[in-house]
């Protein structure tokens, strides 16, 4: 697989080895980009290029996340559930448990722990996401979603 279709495809599987090297390519790519931008200052120039690198980067890491999670043998839908989730937790935690809690006659006391436990499932969201994403090993064997990325293709031998 090269890096072209490893960064930037969203089909196929990967293995978590080629997901954390990927994410540490990213960081070490943002602190270059960071370096630089203290070497030349914050300029109108280095803005736009800033943005254009991590919006790439960005879309990188949102296909680099969805093939691992084809590794799992998961649909890449799964993804937005981890991303969004957390902040729907505590969203929904803030507004019905904190700004409501008046309206509808909670106690402060019931109203915080209400927003507690929803920021609590929103955190447990974030812990399963990098578990099933950055740590669990993937199916074994073939998958919908293509070929173990571990086992090793024959090649069919010449004659």
């Amino acid at each position: 697989m090269d890096w072209r279709s490893l960064l930037f495809s969203f089909r196929g599987r990967i293995n978590r080895a080629k997901y954390w090297l990927a994410l540490l390519v990213f960081l070490i790519a943002d602190i270059v980009l960071g370096l630089v931008g203290w070497v030349l200052g914050h300029a109108l120039a280095f803005q736009i290029l800033s943005f254009v690198f991590n919006l790439a980067v960005f879309i990188a890491g949102i296909a680099v996340c969805i093939k691992r999670l084809h590794d799992r043998d998961r649909s890449g839908w799964w993804l937005l559930l981890f991303y969004f989730g957390p902040f729907v937790f505590v969203l929904i935690g803030g507004f019905i448990f904190w700004a409501a809690a008046d309206t509808v006659g909670m106690s402060a006391e019931w109203s915080y722990l209400g927003l507690r436990l929803c920021i609590l499932g929103g955190f447990a969201l974030v812990i399963w996401g990098f578990v099933e994403i950055g740590c669990r090993r993937g199916t074994a064997g073939y998958n919908r979603f293509g070929p173990d990325p571990l086992r090793p293709r024959v090649l069919p031998a010449h004659r």
